[in-house]
């Protein structure tokens, strides 16, 4: 049976997103002395703004923002223009929590959503997130994570059935039918996820994941395929980004004295 106008109208309006823009963004010094990460243009645009409108795009109404280096600023942009339309909330570090500590920060706005979306605010994608979603929805996973098939450091495993088994290790042979996927920085996870996240503090993510795959969780693989992507997170990524995404092609650097 499929569901009627009203259950899709009450899915949609708890879809919910954590952007992860809390980052100093080390590596882009000296731009990111001044400006934070998340509001570095691409084709003109800040990415925040990319990833928030690529996100409404998808369904999202609501979303958590996670803040530390020059977070008034990535808050002041975001209210300056109403949220994007969507209810947007703020959430401060100190000290700065990593990608776990991030979104467990924010669990009491995330956690009675439907599955919600985590994504970087720095990395820029033409994946299908709809696709990703619904994945996701299909296949009762804890959490699934987009991933190509590039190079990348410590990159995942996954088997045959594209659970997340472990983490790629230098010299160490892979076991028959096992893929090594680069993660790309989005994901799509259960509430559920909250009552077994038992890291605290500060965290990533994957230390998470890890853990709960050898508990027998079940973690999956979204193949994202040949689908563009991009971390801005080096000067050289970043040119590359802004020769190759949008018709602004000026580099950021060009305006530092």
């Amino acid at each position: 049976m499929s569901p009627s106008r009203s259950s899709i109208a009450t899915f949609k309006t708890r879809m919910k997103a954590m952007i992860l823009a809390a980052g100093r963004g080390a590596r882009l010094r000296p731009l990111t002395d001044r400006v934070p990460k998340a509001l570095i243009k691409v084709g003109g645009v800040p990415m925040v703004e990319i990833v928030i409108k690529r996100l409404v795009a998808a369904g999202v109404t609501g979303a958590a923002v996670n803040l530390w280096h020059l977070g008034d600023q990535v808050e002041a942009f975001i209210k300056e223009r109403k949220g994007f339309g969507i209810d947007v909330r703020f959430f401060r570090e100190e000290p700065l929590l990593d990608t776990g500590g991030g979104i467990k920060n924010a669990a009491g706005f995330l956690a009675d959503s439907e599955p919600f979306f985590v994504h970087n605010a720095d990395v820029l994608s033409e994946i299908d997130l709809n696709a990703l979603y619904r994945a996701h929805g299909k296949s009762g996973a804890l959490a699934t994570l987009a991933v190509s098939d590039r190079p990348g450091p410590r990159r995942l495993l996954f088997d045959g059935e594209g659970r997340l088994i472990g983490r790629e290790e230098a010299g160490r042979v892979l076991p028959r039918g096992t893929r090594a996927m680069a993660f790309n920085g989005i994901h799509v996870l259960s509430p559920e996820i909250f009552t077994k996240m038992t890291e605290t503090g500060v965290f990533s993510i994957i230390t998470s994941y890890l853990r709960l795959a050898k508990e027998g969780e079940k973690l999956l693989a979204y193949d994202a395929g040949a689908a563009r992507w991009l971390d801005i997170g080096t000067p050289e990524s970043l040119e590359k980004a802004c020769a190759e995404w949008g018709k602004t092609r000026r580099s950021p650097y060009q305006n530092l004295t």
